[in-house]
């Protein structure tokens, strides 16, 4: 028994040892045969660590905006069209809700001496936006409850309109014009504080004004769209849950007057939308894999083709058709494999320079730890 498995052990080595020496000695026809599978491999593992890292990056994204957070948008009614201040406290004034934030948009022509630009984005807003958001607030004041009772014509304008209009001068306390009217500049607010679901629907603003101000100049006297800001001690279905019968009562109980829009429908639809895409590009790889495969096959047939001399003077010499059978398969698993790992390497590096270019920290980071654990031996 203990010899048959030692003559087992050599001939297992010896088949080894043959099919090495062929791979050696057919380089062009061992690389092509590698290059497939590499190249299959490769696809896969690029493909899916990148669109896993950039899912990943886009979830993490939607996740931080929007916190704590429900978006109202109002389609109306042939008797109502939008919501009024009073209804605006009575919402404020629910129990799970901890403030209201009214927004208002206007598109307007702004210039200031020899400087004009029109179609820029105006958005009205209330002291407690700047409340809730206390950072967005670069440098002067935020609007307080004062400038929107007053209808006051103050503003806060981003960088971009500070390089517009006050190109090496201080904005604060200059006069801006806004659709011909006069506005004092009271702060510059930073764009990338005021990222919600709000900003997504609608866009990003360049000035921020009181929200009566901007229903003045719209010649409205209804909101259209507002943020409801809960506290973490309630849940978005919570909220929404006791604001639902509030709206329809303000609304006389018709359908489709309002929409509400919680973050968490919105990560509902991205995970949909990542999923597919992620299935989709896995696919694609699988082919290339597949294809890869089918090379490794196509290239060992043509293989046995070309050495039915060596074949037969082994069948002459004794060995028995498993035997052959099995050095072909042994020479066929270490193109596999060494095709495979050239694949790995390659499809992780890859993916540390695809998550580069796009600036997914996630990727890199993922793609960086695995080619670590490989070369130091961690994986197994």
């Amino acid at each position: 028994m203990l010899k048959r498995i030692r003559g087992s052990f050599i001939m297992l080595k010896e088949c080894i040892g043959m099919s090495l020496s062929n791979i050696l000695n057919n380089r062009m026809r061992s690389f092509l045969t590698v290059l497939g599978i590499m190249i299959g491999v490769m696809s896969v593992i690029a493909l899916i660590t990148t669109v896993s890292s950039v899912t990943g990056t886009i979830t993490n994204s939607f996740s931080s905006l929007g916190a704590g957070t429900l978006t109202v948008m109002v389609t109306g009614s042939d008797l109502k069209s939008g919501l009024t201040e009073a209804e605006l406290d009575e919402i404020a004034e629910l129990d799970t809700v901890e403030g209201v934030t009214p927004s208002v948009s206007h598109i307007a022509r702004v210039s200031r001496g020899g400087e004009r630009e029109s179609d820029i984005s105006v958005s009205g807003k209330s002291a407690y936006y700047f409340y809730s958001n206390p950072d967005v607030v670069v440098r002067g004041r935020a609007l307080n409850k004062i400038d929107s009772e007053n209808m006051s014509t103050v503003c806060l304008i981003n960088q971009e309109m500070v390089d517009t209009f006050f190109f090496g001068v201080d904005p604060i306390g200059k006069e801006l014009y806004i659709s011909g009217i006069p506005f004092s500049v009271v702060g510059i607010f930073s764009d990338e504080d005021t990222e919600s679901i709000m900003s997504i629907l609608m866009g990003s603003s360049d000035i921020l004004i009181p929200y009566t101000t901007a229903m003045k100049m719209n010649s409205a006297n209804v909101v259209t769209s507002c943020t409801v800001y809960f506290t973490d001690d309630y849940t978005s279905d919570q909220v929404k849950n006791e604001l639902e019968p509030c709206m329809d009562a303000m609304f006389s109980y018709e359908d489709d007057c309002y929409t509400i829009t919680s973050m968490e429908s919105v990560e509902e639809m991205m995970n949909k939308i990542t999923g597919m895409m992620t299935g989709l590009l896995a696919g694609i790889a699988s082919i290339s894999l597949l294809v890869g495969g089918m090379g490794i096959m196509n290239m060992m047939l043509t293989s046995v083709t070309e050495r039915t001399t060596e074949i037969g003077l082994k069948k002459a010499l004794g060995a028995l058709p498993r035997q052959i059978q099995l050095q072909f398969l042994i020479e066929s698993f270490l193109l596999s494999v060494i095709g495979g790992l050239i694949g790995v390497i390659l499809g992780l590096v890859l993916s540390m320079v695809l998550s580069s270019i796009m600036d997914t920290e996630q990727g890199k980071k993922l793609a960086a730890d695995i080619l670590t654990d490989m070369l130091s031996g961690n994986i197994s």
